[in-house]
């Protein structure tokens, strides 16, 4: 959804833009109709004025996959790094894919997939033993160094995981609960998925009252 909107906003410019997505998975070419690239050029990427030398994903078929995480890290560093991170929450509260119990120091590496993390993506393999077991995620502490994250969070199934997240203590068993240590996160969600907020109260005041939200204040509203 937030692809359609963005490539159907009128006088949006994305011929400067570079991208680095999240992960890849491992063992499936580009061209695979399931892989991150394949969503991404039919999403995103053919649908908007970017230039596709500046599109970026690790390379799931990398001969040595170690190097190749290297490599991503790097040209992530050369860059300049991520200036907005746009992040989910995956049911376990995953981020990329990096599992609950992943380091929160992590960096880009590979990383096997749990059976709830490949049921979850199943229905763009036609089940969840045809999903591969493993992927190329950036790392934890790589989405921590960006400049700005957004995460976005929909559904009920959603609600339980974003509490501990937001609410929670901060530990790797919630990766997601890193945002906490993060200096600009912000997280937006719908009415079911936050349903289960103790201070969801506090927020509302705070998007009421503070400066910074007053120029999202008029488009809730409408």
């Amino acid at each position: 959804m937030v692809y359609q909107i963005l490539s159907k906003k009128e006088g949006l410019d994305f011929s400067q833009v570079t991208t680095f997505n999240l992960d890849e998975y491992i063992g499936i070419p580009a061209s695979h109709s399931g892989s991150y690239r394949s969503s991404m050029e039919r999403a995103l990427f053919k649908q908007i004025n970017i230039d596709a030398k500046n599109t970026h994903l690790p390379d799931g078929m990398a001969h040595d996959l170690e190097a190749e995480c290297l490599r991503y890290e790097a040209a992530i560093a050369k860059a300049g790094g991520i200036d907005l991170q746009l992040l989910g929450i995956g049911r376990n509260g995953h981020l990329a894919f990096n599992e609950p119990l992943s380091s929160l120091s992590s960096r880009t590496r590979t990383k096997s997939l749990t059976p709830q993390t490949r049921e979850q993506n199943a229905q763009f393999f036609g089940g969840a033993e045809l999903v591969p077991s493993r992927a190329i995620t950036i790392g934890v502490a790589t989405i921590l160094d960006s400049k700005w994250c957004i995460m976005l969070a929909t559904g009920a199934e959603k609600a339980a995981v974003l509490q501990q997240a937001i609410e929670g203590p901060l530990c790797s068993l919630v990766t997601a609960s890193a945002l906490q240590m993060h200096r600009r996160c912000t997280v937006v969600v719908d009415q079911e998925a936050a349903f289960m907020l103790k201070h969801a109260d506090y927020y509302r005041w705070v998007f009421a009252n503070e400066p910074e939200w007053a120029p999202y204040r008029d488009i809730i509203s409408a």
